[in-house]
């Protein structure tokens, strides 16, 4: 298989470098769920929210509906938002809105669960949670990323809320894809990074560098079943390659990736491709076998 992309194994030891554009920016999809939990988080501290208070206080004329919902339900998936549809304009990705009036609509949309009855992965979910952060923090989400994390840790290839010029463009199956217009997707599809870059933060997330310990075990608690494992606040919990490992991927039209953490080899595994019909857990996998 060739990997029209970058995959990137780092650890203690050294790195892994496959495929042919390491240094190229790709979109990150919904690796960057994961990223937006850590800020919430970080507001949280800061005392400008609270994951179990209900977010109807954060939406402009609420429906009863989000009387009991909180952030925690939005982080974690079980909060019952509907994932994207083609059958709701809202809810339909391909469907170029306004960022206040996509908001303003999903925030309208009726709940498919009730709040905590079960888990229901929802991209559309997560748009929500960077509203009501923006709200709470009084920045934009993009701003506050960009100042709290990417440039805390030096990431000069990493990109938040805005399409890099250097963006490598969509393919699907060698041919050139329509993109959707990711950037006001927030907290859901609005990161670009190099696979170098988007390594060093995951390892820097999931090594305790950008949050104190007690808040890095609760966005990686077993706080909800999904399927055969669990799902903390933004990320998978459960086996890769089988041992112990965090991860999530990411899919938009045009990219596929994935990103894994693996806490015994203390080793971030990352997977970028501009081609979606790319196989990035195939390629995460092969990664995770070649040890140092």
């Amino acid at each position: 298989m060739r990997l029209r992309g970058a995959g990137i194994k780092t650890g203690k030891t050294g790195d892994t470098v496959i495929g042919d554009q390491p240094d190229g920016v790709f979109q990150i999809a919904s690796i960057g769920k994961q990223v937006i939990a850590g800020a919430v988080l970080m507001l949280v501290r800061d005392g400008k929210l609270d994951l179990h208070e209900p977010v109807a206080r954060f939406l402009p004329d609420p429906l009863p509906q989000w009387g009991k919902v909180t952030m925690h339900h939005l982080l974690t998936h079980t909060a019952g938002v509907p994932h994207w549809t083609f059958e709701n304009r809202a809810l339909n990705p391909i469907s170029w809105m306004p960022h206040r009036e996509r908001l303003y609509q999903l925030e309208r949309t009726p709940l498919s669960a009730a709040p905590g009855e079960r888990w229901h992965y929802s991209s559309p979910g997560y748009l929500l949670v960077g509203g009501i952060f923006e709200r709470a923090a009084g920045v934009t989400y993009a701003e506050f990323a960009r100042e709290r994390i990417v440039a805390r840790l030096g990431l000069t290839q990493t990109f938040v809320g805005q399409r890099p010029a250097a963006a490598v463009p969509g393919h699907r199956d060698g041919e050139p894809a329509t993109e959707i217009d990711a950037v006001d997707m927030t907290g859901t599809g609005d990161h670009w990074a190099t696979a170098r870059d988007l390594a060093r933060l995951i390892t820097a997330l999931h090594g305790g560098e950008l949050l104190p310990e007690a808040d890095l075990s609760l966005l990686r608690a077993p706080h909800v079943q999904a399927k055969d494992h669990h799902y903390g606040y933004g990320v998978h919990r459960g086996r890769f390659a089988d041992e112990p490992a965090f991860w999530h991927h990411g899919d938009v039209p045009g990219y596929q990736s994935m990103a894994v953490w693996l806490p015994e080899r203390q080793a971030a595994i990352v997977v970028l491709s501009n081609d979606e019909t790319t196989d990035t857990n195939e390629v995460a996998l092969s990664l995770a076998g070649t040890r140092d």
